[in-house]
Parts: structure tokens; sequence; C-alpha cells
């Protein structure tokens, strides 16, 4: 989508729903970022908010800590994640039963990556569950009534001989209670819709969200985006050309790529989008000003 098709969309916001990802900090200055980024993104109303959960279970404690704050001392509804990694299945039990003795209703169920460096093979935790799929289903076990929020890949998880095996994971989360997915962050809107398509092919009809990436450092994404198999568009390494040590134009540039991204997916029939905030709540901020997601008071001067 050109630039200029940004001006045409002042009212987009008024039909679609965001949701932010955020990571539990580990430092009083992480926690300072972090309750900095829920404080300005809060007032855009989002669907959801997400605090995700450490490999293995390392950042639990944390986890347990931003979720109960964030219940605490905002309104927004909040789902936590729980991965598989590092524990016995009535390990992930208590984690899921504590959180939801804080008020806990939403989950992430996510097999989650090895606990050692990038590119180890997974091997499940003897006693613990093998995917996401018993996971889903051990939830659900605990509470029929959790809401469960499952991945999606629309590039092929990297460790699937076949998207054939991918989609058939997917179909088995469903069955076992999974109501929506999140898709991987990816940069190429046409691999989304083929996966889509095929999802629709194979009778799958959740909602499966965009995962939008607004891209704080287009090196260190790009190098994230190497290792797990994310395609980057040649038109995107691009835009981003010469900005490493501009870091005012590459923010502006990073806000408009990723306005434009939702724009065309909205085009295609996308009404839901969830933001993987990175603890940065201004490019968030400013893709969803572009887009028409504006605090309620400002609704009517924005249009």
């Amino acid at each position: 989508m050109p630039v200029c098709g940004l001006l045409h969309h002042g009212d987009v916001g008024d039909f679609i729903n965001v949701s932010f990802e955020f990571f539990p900090p580990r430092t009083e200055q992480m926690e300072k970022n972090l309750w900095q980024t829920v404080n300005r993104l809060s007032p855009l109303h989002p669907h959801f908010v997400s605090v995700t959960y450490g490999a293995g279970g390392s950042t639990r404690k944390y986890t347990m800590r931003t979720v109960a704050r964030i219940l605490k001392e905002t309104e927004l509804p909040v789902a936590a994640h729980l991965t598989c990694v590092n524990a016995t299945c009535s390990e992930v039990d208590q984690v899921a039963r504590s959180f939801a003795a804080l008020g806990i209703r939403r989950f992430v169920a996510l097999r989650g990556d090895p606990i050692n460096t990038s590119g180890s093979i997974y091997n499940a935790t003897p006693g613990g569950y093998a995917n996401a799929v018993e996971l889903v289903a051990g939830l659900k076990s605990i509470n029929s009534d959790f809401d469960i929020t499952v991945s999606a890949y629309p590039e092929k998880h990297p460790e699937s001989l076949d998207f054939a095996m991918d989609i058939d994971l997917l179909r088995r989360k469903i069955d076992n209670g999974a109501t929506r997915a999140i898709t991987q962050a990816f940069f190429d809107n046409d691999l989304y819709e083929r996966y889509m398509d095929k999802l629709y092919a194979a009778g799958i009809d959740i909602p499966v969200l965009p995962g939008i990436l607004p891209i704080h450092s287009f090196r260190h994404i790009s190098n994230f985006c190497n290792r797990n198999g994310t395609h980057i568009p040649d038109w995107l390494a691009r835009r981003f050309e010469g900005l490493d040590n501009d870091p005012k134009t590459h923010a502006l540039v990073s806000a408009v790529v990723a306005a434009e991204q939702v724009l065309d997916l909205v085009e295609r029939g996308v009404k839901d989008f969830h933001f993987y905030t990175l603890n940065h709540a201004d490019l968030s901020y400013a893709v969803c000003h572009l887009i028409g997601i504006r605090p309620k008071n400002d609704r009517n001067s924005s249009l």
C-alpha cells in the first residue's frame, strides 16, 4: 500500500480491534519502561493485553507479579502466557491455578522454545506436556471456561515438516478447546493471506490475529528473523537502508511501514490485530494513531 493510502483511512479504528503483548520486567528500569508502556497504551482500550512467560518458566515470578499489577491498577483484560518447557504437568497446572487465583481466565498456551541456544532441538520434559495440544487440554481440564489462545505460523513453524503438519497441530489445539490464534510476526501480507486460505480449506475458521511487529531496530529484527525463518521482503529492507544511525527517521519509517501493513490487511478483510510491543509504547501508539485507534476523547477530533 502506498504511503498516501494512509490519508484515506481515518475511520478504520471504528471497526477493528487491537491487542498488545508485554514481557515481564527483570530490573527496576525495565519495570519503569513497562509501566510507561502500559499507561501509554491503556487509553486505546485494547481488546486484551498479554504477558509473556520466559523460556522454562524463567520469568514466572515476574510474569505473575506483572499480571497481578495490571489486574489491580488497570481495567485491561489480561491474558497470561504459559508454556510446557522444563516443567511437569503438575507444575504447569499449579502455575495455571495460581494465575486463576489472581482472576485470570485468559491464557496464551504455547509449547515454548528449547531453553538452550537458538536452533536447539525441543525435547519434552519427562512427565510434562509434550506440546501445546496437550497443554490446551490440560488447561481446559482445570477450568472449562478458560479462554485459550494459541500460536499460528504463516510461514510454517521451523520444526514442522510441511504446512499439513502445522495445520494439523493447530486443528488439534482447536479440538482441545482453543478459540483464537495469534500468528508469529510476519512482514509479507501475501504469505498471511495464503496461509488463511489453507486454513479455510482445512475447515479452520477461528480468528487468527496477525502478529504485528513494529520495527524498533531493523538490524536486530533482521537477525531475529534470519534465525527463525521469517521472510523480510526486499522492499522492506530498502525502506531502512542508511538509517542505523538515524533513530528519529527510523522510527518514522517504522510507524508508516506497520500502519501500511495493517491497513492493507484491513482491505483484505482482517479486523483484529495483535501488536508485539517489546515494551516500547511509542511505535505501537503511533501506528494505532495512523490507523484511527485513538483515546475515546480524541475520536471526534480525528474524523
